[in-house]
């Protein structure tokens, strides 16, 4: 953890996941209806504390497991409820998804609580969901995902988990595999300072020249997971997040010794991935499956 980071989340009220100790709460109206596979943990104690796992149906496991990261700005209006559909039909492949909310931005969110909420989640697979589901996960093949500012916090958590050297800094315990970012905003300062910066700035609390240190702690790009193979989904119409983005991010991992891709999805804008039945989507689906039979 950068020391930045380290001081913001030692002020932060709540954002440690829970041990062992700890008694797992549920919730009876879980965004699934009770037909699917799904159960939802807490992994620590906010109400936006928690996460829907999803489990195959017809198999034992230990099984490779997708944290799923929905976007929506890091503001409070969007909810895990996005990628519910798309959990769903990667459990129906064979592999857990662990599909999470955090705190967000206009809710109990922001910095740094955001960030360590979504590292807070990664680490619960050890613990509380580890326990939940009878150690029918296997933490060695974790894929991490996740759309738009979605896939700035799966950025972000790789590199938090991975560092450059390819060595693991944080989590020894999980083995991250595979990063699949679906139009995601991977350079901060970039998106601060190339129009549609509102919802960067409202995530860090100010811009680039105000809070520099958590432009740096923050961003993905400077924090590269060398040893995680990547693929950067991103549409060529895409108005709302930059495909440079994605572009700088795949060239400065790929120059530090990285797997990185860049897929250009051709007539796609930003929206379309949440659509389990669009192209987009289908191409993110496929990326997935190919890492985790891979991998």
């Amino acid at each position: 953890m950068t020391a930045g980071l380290a001081m913001a989340a030692a002020s932060a009220a709540g954002s440690k996941a829970l041990d062992a100790a700890t008694p797992v709460r549920t919730s009876s109206a879980a965004v699934p209806p009770a037909t699917d596979t799904a159960v939802r943990i807490a992994y620590g104690p906010d109400p936006d504390n928690f996460g829907d796992l999803y489990l195959p149906a017809h198999n034992s496991g230990p099984h490779p497991v997708v944290v799923l990261i929905h976007g929506g700005g890091w503001s409070q209006n969007r909810t895990l409820a996005q990628f519910a559909p798309h959990a769903k039909g990667l459990a129906d492949e064979g592999i857990a998804v662990w599909n999470i909310e955090y705190r967000r931005v206009n809710g109990a969110g922001g910095w740094p609580i955001t960030l360590t909420d979504v590292e807070d989640a990664v680490a619960a697979l050890a613990t509380v969901v580890q326990r939940r589901c009878a150690n029918r996960l296997n933490l060695r093949r974790v894929h991490l995902s996740g759309h738009s500012s979605g896939g700035h916090l799966a950025a972000w958590a790789a590199g938090r988990i991975v560092s450059e050297t390819g060595m693991v800094e944080t989590l020894p315990q999980i083995r991250v595999r595979s990063a699949t970012l679906m139009a995601a905003v991977l350079d901060l300062e970039l998106a601060a300072t190339r129009g549609r910066d509102g919802f960067v700035r409202k995530l860090l609390g100010g811009g680039p020249d105000e809070v520099p240190e958590r432009y740096q702690a923050a961003s993905p790009i400077e924090h590269l997971p060398v040893g995680v193979r990547t693929v950067a989904l991103h549409g060529d119409q895409d108005r709302v997040v930059d495909l440079e983005q994605s572009r700088r991010y795949v060239a400065a991992l790929t120059r530090a010794g990285g797997g990185a891709d860049l897929q250009v999805l051709r007539g796609t804008g930003h929206g379309e991935f949440v659509d389990p039945a669009s192209a987009a989507w289908a191409a993110t689906r496929q990326t997935i499956l190919d890492h985790v039979a891979l991998l």
